[in-house]
């Protein structure tokens, strides 16, 4: 391979977000009822988050003028259907515009349909544990796909489907066995055993009922206006063996990656989703040690675990790649950048070895709300002042708009 790499002249380039981590005041979502409930697991609320919801106009502009192409973000269920059945134009028509947006700026908009939060009126007939979930978001996904898919330039059904199989192999602890889950089944009127969240249950059932979904909502996205690609993402850890941990790591990753991978096989596309790796010994995962480098939240410092999972996802899935989020969590830029070069030098590897990746989007376009963490991890190449809202973008922003612009590694 030689020293400079030019990427294929579609190839995308962007950064992502999820709606509830950056709009703000999402209400009617699960989430901002289990943010506020008395035994919280969250570390903070949600608040106006990065005031996405009314700022869309200059950040997408930001991002054009940075030099993406591209820009990965998600619709919000629970404002587009806030009672079940009862759709609102209003937000389908701020979804409309901020397509339109991305379009004015040259920006291909990339659209997940899931995003982790879900409507309380669907927590309260057992979330994602209720088998007419599938039918319920297939629906959401016609009624969208009608009003906004002529804008759509590509599509994610779901967001990491996987993450809670990946917790609890993570987690030394249990949730569903703290006071946290039962006062949010209380919240939400249904036993603790029918309490499906989507992040947290890891369970066989409430995988296929996902898998399910996402079948459906394929099918119905394809069938609407405009003519984009579909798939899911897929969080994806790179699983390496420790010492004598060889079976269990092949264990793990089934668990974790391949199951999923496997039922893709006839989707457009593959999102992969990298940030670290993990290291399995014969008793489960084993900590990197105590002087390897890590970031913010004391994870591994392991870019080049992109490269592993590509290869992965390309081997069991066989479809099209797009990394639809790879990133670090640091309050230090320069290692933010140290980052993103190792990590697109593993990608521009794998894409010399032949396999089809078509698109490389950080994590995150801002320091938003990382869920039960709150507002501590940086993952943004672009800073938020929370006082003023005002946006900065980072030396990192910058670097990966530079290789954007050009297209090229080097």
């Amino acid at each position: 391979m030689t020293q400079e790499f030019i990427f294929p002249k579609e190839f995308l380039w962007g950064a992502a977000t999820s709606a509830h981590q950056v709009e703000g005041n999402n209400i009617n979502s699960e989430c901002w009822l289990l943010e506020h409930l008395p035994e919280t697991i969250y570390a903070e609320p949600s608040g106006d988050a990065c005031d996405h919801y009314h700022r869309y106009p200059e950040d997408i502009a930001l991002l054009a003028e940075l030099g993406f192409n591209s820009y990965r973000f998600s619709i919000e269920w629970a404002r587009i259907e806030p009672e079940e059945g009862e759709f609102s134009y209003a937000e389908l028509e701020h979804y409309r515009r901020m397509l339109a947006t991305c379009h004015a700026h040259n920006i291909k908009p990339m659209v997940t349909f899931h995003h982790f939060t879900t409507p309380r009126w669907l927590m309260r007939r057992g979330g994602w544990l209720d088998e007419k979930t599938p039918e319920y978001f297939a629906r959401y996904c016609k009624r969208a796909t009608e009003h906004l898919g002529d804008l759509i330039s590509a599509a994610c059904t779901f967001n990491e489907p996987n993450l809670a199989m990946i917790l609890s192999k993570l987690l030394p602890f249990k949730i569903q066995e703290g006071p946290f889950w039962n006062i949010a089944a209380q919240a939400f009127d249904v036993s603790p055993d029918r309490l499906g969240l989507f992040q947290l249950v890891a369970e066989p059932r409430m995988r296929d009922i996902i898998l399910d979904a996402h079948r459906r909502a394929f099918e119905v996205l394809h069938a609407g206006p405009g003519d984009f690609p579909v798939g899911l993402t897929l969080a994806l850890i790179d699983v390496q063996a420790a010492e004598g941990g060889e079976n269990k790591a092949l264990e793990y990753r089934r668990e974790m990656s391949d199951i999923y991978l496997e039922q893709v096989r006839k989707d457009d596309f593959i999102g992969v989703q990298t940030y670290s790796r993990m290291l399995v010994g014969p008793n489960g995962a084993v900590s990197p040690g105590k002087h390897v480098e890590k970031n913010q939240t004391g994870e591994e410092f392991y870019p080049k675990a992109i490269g592993g999972t590509i290869r992965l996802a390309a081997e069991i899935a066989g479809i099209p790649i797009i990394v639809t989020e790879n990133g670090l969590a640091s309050t230090d830029d320069t290692q933010r950048v140290r980052y993103f070069q190792r990590a697109l030098h593993s990608v521009v590897e794998a894409m010399g070895d032949g396999i089809d990746v078509r698109g490389y989007y950080c994590w995150s376009a801002f320091d938003n709300f990382e869920w039960v963490s709150g507002y501590t991890p940086k993952f943004g190449i672009i800073t938020v002042d929370r006082e003023t809202q005002r946006r900065t973008p980072k030396p990192s922003a910058y670097w990966l708009g530079k290789i954007a612009q050009a297209n090229r590694y080097y």
